[in-house]
Order: C-alpha cells, then structure tokens, then sequence
C-alpha cells in the first residue's frame, strides 16, 4: 500500500488520548508527518510528560502505522511536551477589589467611630463594602452600626459551607461581637484570637466588594501580623489625635505598615479630636489636645493628612445610637467627614495606579 502523509495523519488522528479522552485529530497532538522510502517521521504534542504516557502513545502510533502499511514500514517516533500552564489562584479574597486596614498606636483615638463613618460613607458614594471588626478584645462595630441583636448566617457557596455576614445600613459586617455574650469578657490567648479572625476573613462569603474595611485593634501585635499574612492589604491609614502620646504610637503604626518585610501602603494620618467649638461660641476653635499635630507627623513619617475632625458630642451619640454622624445631612460633623472620606478614595485611586497589587506578607524567624 503507497504511504500517503495525509493518510498517516488520518490513522494516527484516530488515536485516543488517554489523558484528555480525545482523537489526537481534536487535540493538535499530531505537529509534523514525514516520509522517506519507507521510513515514516511522525512528531507528537502531549500534555503529560509522565515516561509511561509518552511510551505509550508510541506504541499506539507504531501500531497503526504497522496495521495499516504493513511490517516493513521503519517509524520514528519524537515527543514534544507541551504542559498548561496551571493558573495560580490570586491571593486574597475572592471578589474583593480593596482592603483597607484602619489602625492606630493607641487606643482611644477613635479609630472605631472613624471607621464606622468610613464605611457608611463609601456605601452612600455607590461603593459595595464590607467591614470585618478585627478588634476581637473590644469588638464595637455591632454597637456602632446598629447590628447588635444580629447573627450572621450559613449558606452552601460551591459546596461549601460559608458564614454570611450581617447586613447594615448597607455594609457586610463580621465581628467577633456577633458570637460572644456581650457581658462576657473575651479571655482568649493569641492563637485563638488569630484563628477566629482568619475564619472571619477566609470562612465567609463576602461576594463582590469594592472595599473590605479592617478595623484594627490598637497597637501592633497577633491580630495585625495575622491579618498581613492572611490577606493581601491594599492600604493602611492611621488613626490619632493631635495629642503628643497620641502621636507618638501613631509614629509606631505608621512604621508597622512600612516595615519592609511587611511593606503596605499608606495613604495617610487621620486626626481625630481636633478641636473643640462650643455651641454658643461658634467662631471659637479650643485646641485641647494639641494643634496640628497629625500635620507635622504626615510631614514627618511622609504620607498624607487625609482629614481632621473636631470634637463634637453629636458624632459620639450617633456612634452610641447605631446610625454614624456621617448619615446626618447639613451638620458640621458631616462636612468634615465627607472632605475626609473623599480624600481616602482619591488617595486609594492613587495608589491603585501608581502601586502594584499587595501580596500575602511571607514573615519567617530568624
């Protein structure tokens, strides 16, 4: 029987591939046909580069060739691996655009009621947002944004069951407070502290969020390592008062951010507790705390000031009733926090463009 290449290619294009169950025809797995008096050049594609694969197909294509031309057709036989390119999942949390942690050195600067603020204001802005109270010793976002006789719930996501978080004034909010009696003090060691937060950020189903918000606990220790090595941060801001000791621990987060085995961006300082105007004496600014004091430490450490706001009684209240200052139209308290909120989109767009993604913070002992 004459040897036709097109021919060839038609019997060895009948072969199945047993790793893919398909004709080599469908799978390209036939590059080049060649012949020579009797002797057949047949080069193969595979996807698997296991020797038993390989000898194998090999045999098959010898046979054929065998059973169709005859025993006095000589064929050669080259295999060319070819194996995908596996995509490696992106880190982080599927769906979520943004993590923005909000920290502070010191406790008490309102770190919390700025948060809060922060979250209702980005959802206002069109922005889908969730929130994850990683203050896991003093968990206060159930309180602040009127969830506290909520629970999450469970679904099945692709087989898997997920916690749902709370829904509130719009937000996905997730807080420790939510499975812990309130009167009750959490008594935990740093293990089980960092575990409960991981499942916080891991073992829920967030869906799509533009911004994931971290409210962090005061300080640097267990919970914000576990947080960079559990999540892709995007940003850090950092929460004071104009307050010298303030200050002085707000030094230290911005620090924590910028270490380089830690390496998040900072987009800036806020300062809290600015000033104090009485209500009588609506021209009057009493710097109880400091003047500019967060300025000169933006200055210093390099990063921006996104925002000052003074001290006003109606931002704490609304904080205590559930419903954040910033959801008060034509206020002075909502002035201050729209300028601020607007200057942290603007600065995460900055640092979006300018910035490659974060990754998983690796952090080994030495």
């Amino acid at each position: 029987m004459a040897i036709d290449v097109d021919r060839i290619k038609e019997v060895l294009g009948q072969i199945q591939d047993p790793d893919t169950q398909r004709p080599l025809a469908e799978s390209n797995g036939i590059q080049a046909v060649t012949v020579e008096g009797d002797r057949v050049k047949v080069s193969l594609l595979l996807n698997n580069p296991a020797m038993h694969h390989k000898q194998r197909m090999v045999d098959a294509v010898e046979f054929a060739i065998e059973r169709t031309f005859g025993k006095d057709i000589r064929t050669e036989v080259e295999v060319q691996v070819d194996v995908p390119k596996k995509e490696t999942p992106k880190p982080g949390i599927p769906g979520v655009k943004n993590i923005l942690a909000i920290a502070s050195g010191k406790g008490g600067v309102g770190k919390s009621t700025i948060t809060a603020n922060l979250a209702v204001g980005l959802v206002e802005r069109g922005y889908k947002v969730g929130l994850v109270d990683a203050d896991i010793y003093g968990p206060s976002m159930p309180i602040m944004l009127d969830a506290y006789h909520d629970r999450p719930g469970t679904a099945e996501i692709d087989g898997v069951n997920r916690m749902t978080p709370v829904e509130t004034h719009g937000i996905k909010l997730m807080s420790i407070g939510f499975f812990a009696d309130p009167s009750q003090a959490i008594v935990w060691r740093g293990a089980m502290a960092t575990k409960a937060l991981r499942q916080m950020f891991m073992d829920t189903h967030w869906g799509e969020l533009d911004y994931l918000l971290v409210d962090l606990p005061p300080g640097t220790g267990d919970i914000h390592l576990t947080a960079v090595q559990t999540v892709p941060l995007t940003a850090g801001v950092v929460v004071t008062t104009p307050q010298d000791i303030s200050l002085a621990d707000a030094r230290k987060g911005v620090a924590m951010f910028q270490l380089p085995q830690i390496n998040v961006p900072v987009l800036g300082i806020i300062e809290n507790m600015s000033w104090f105007t009485p209500e009588e004496l609506p021209e009057n600014r009493y710097y109880i705390f400091g003047k500019d004091g967060a300025k000169s430490l933006a200055q210093e450490v390099g990063v921006d000031l996104l925002g000052q706001l003074p001290l006003i009684q109606s931002v704490r209240e609304a904080g205590d009733a559930g419903r954040p200052a910033i959801m008060q139209e034509g206020t002075e308290a909502r002035d201050h926090l729209d300028t601020l909120i607007d200057n942290v989109v603007a600065a995460m767009d900055k640092r979006n463009t300018e910035l490659p993604e974060s990754e998983i913070v690796q952090i080994t002992r030495t």
